[in-house]
């Protein structure tokens, strides 16, 4: 099985699987310039991702390791999602009932999703793990799990 890793916890490591270390990568925001879906279509006018995009759209499975700040995701974290739009067309779709881009590729990868931090009230901790399900879901993963960081460390790590 395929997989990339995107990080922000720096205790996590993997060998031998390409890893998007955000805390030694800042992802430079989307300008909106349409380049990746008119002039260079499923490449940003940024080159700083081509690598991450590669081994993203090839993976069986996405793992993203991400700290909850101020109860949600990092900017940096919440900028690389934004940047992930190359990976779709600029057409939409309603087939699902609502608005939805259309996807460039013919599989996206399964998601593991762990969360590093607390929540002042089970609510919020509700609207973060929702924004997470519907982020992915409009990315077009078919399998999302997302769970604490302790979970993955009891579970004993990626044991594939």
């Amino acid at each position: 099985m395929k997989k990339v890793v995107i990080k922000e916890c720096e205790s996590i490591h993997f060998p031998n699987v390409f890893t998007l270390d955000l805390t030694q990568t800042d992802v430079k925001d989307c300008i909106g310039c349409w380049s990746c879906w008119w002039k260079t279509p499923g490449r940003c006018t940024y080159k700083d991702l081509n690598e991450f995009y590669h081994h993203y759209i090839t993976a069986d499975k996405a793992i993203f390791f991400s700290k909850v700040t101020k109860g949600f995701v990092s900017g940096n974290l919440k900028t690389l999602f934004d940047r992930m739009i190359p990976l779709y067309l600029p057409y939409t779709t309603y087939k699902t009932g609502e608005s939805m881009h259309v996807p460039r590729y013919e599989k996206y990868p399964d998601i593991e999703f762990y969360y590093e931090g607390k929540f002042e009230t089970p609510d919020r901790r509700k609207i973060f793990i929702d924004y997470i399900n519907r982020v992915f879901y409009q990315f077009y993963s078919k399998n999302i799990t997302i769970k604490p960081i302790e979970e993955f460390i009891l579970d004993g790590g990626d044991n594939e």
